[in-house]
């Protein structure tokens, strides 16, 4: 990215963030008035409903008007572009200086952790890290633990190869079950 073309983005950045102060909160018609009714937007279609007739008085209805700047459409806060990867081999066709990597929801842990070293290796931007640490986390102490245990199996086999009898074989004692009466 080039000086003009950054200052471009912050400005546009900065446009899309005072567009969106003044974006009132949409609401479905009369969920303020009704209980049952969630104020998840739903776009009025009554033939006398006041929303849609924007009537005065009546809140907002949503409309192409208060869309943001096409220059920041599809662009994170932090500037960069998202692109949702599923595999290490779709690192490879990213700009880390403009695109930032956001991991898909049905990627697995191994594959997730394999997707964090690569992406250091290519110093790209994680934008769902969080999740990441806690993993990154367990398997170094997973780890830790592993090799911790593999002395001490070893230990214990050595023991046993020294100390080894033949066993006798023991009757097996049958529990019986206590009869109804």
């Amino acid at each position: 990215m080039t000086e003009q073309t950054k200052a471009i983005a912050r400005n546009a950045l900065e446009l899309r963030e005072r567009v969106k102060r003044k974006k009132p909160k949409f609401a479905k018609q009369e969920s303020w008035r009704y209980k049952r009714l969630k104020g998840n937007w739903r776009r009025p279609r009554g033939l006398d409903n006041k929303m849609r007739r924007k009537i005065k008085g009546w809140p907002p209805t949503v409309n192409v008007g208060y869309r943001g700047p096409k220059a920041t459409r599809r662009v994170h806060p932090s500037g960069y572009t998202e692109v949702l990867v599923y595999n290490t081999e779709e690192l490879k066709e990213i700009d880390p200086k403009t695109q930032a990597v956001r991991i898909a929801h049905p990627v697995g842990r191994r594959k997730r952790a394999k997707i964090l070293v690569e992406a250091r290796k290519r110093k790209i931007t994680i934008l769902n890290l969080k999740e990441i640490k806690e993993v990154v986390k367990e398997e170094k102490e997973l780890e830790e633990e592993k090799e911790k245990e593999k002395p001490e199996k070893k230990e214990e086999a050595e023991e046993a190869a020294e100390t080894e009898k033949p066993k006798q074989k023991q009757k097996k004692k049958r529990k019986r079950r206590a009869r109804k009466q």
